[in-house]
């Protein structure tokens, strides 16, 4: 049987490092300010790897889009759905037309086709959507 071998000596080091360049230990998140510390991070992250899933930092995007996922999933109701329709539900909760999302998107016809299923959202334009609602730039992602 083939099993992988984990050296505790080399990676204790590592992810102490990790943690102590970040700040904060990355793990399962208890608290609101482990939350906010999480999703500003990711977010940071996203800004670096965008849609690159081959980038060398694509992993840890994904390992905090988790933990901040299962997070929201227990203390926030987020609708399972489409970013697109995320979008479109913040829309008409917020009272807001397509034309107010501009400095977010960019021009009304991209706010139409993302809202048509024609465009994804991309990272930077999570990330505004993000920071203007207060949720998570995952729920568009």
């Amino acid at each position: 049987m083939n099993t992988l071998a984990i050296d505790p000596k080399i990676i204790a080091p590592a992810w102490h490092s990790l943690e102590k360049a970040l700040s904060f230990k990355v793990g399962t998140i208890h608290n609101k300010t482990q939350y906010k510390q999480a999703v500003n991070l990711m977010n940071g992250v996203l800004d670096i790897v965008g849609d690159n899933e081959k980038h060398e930092l694509a992993g840890l995007l994904e390992l905090l889009g988790q933990l901040v996922e299962d997070y929201e999933k227990e203390h926030y109701v987020i609708p399972d759905a489409e970013p697109r329709e995320v979008l479109r539900m913040l829309m008409e909760k917020n009272g807001l037309k397509q034309i107010d999302l501009a400095d977010e998107i960019g021009r009304q016809s991209v706010v139409s086709e993302i809202l048509n299923g024609k465009r994804q959202i991309n990272a930077r334009q999570a990330k505004a959507l993000a920071a203007r609602f207060g949720v998570s730039a995952a729920a568009f992602i």
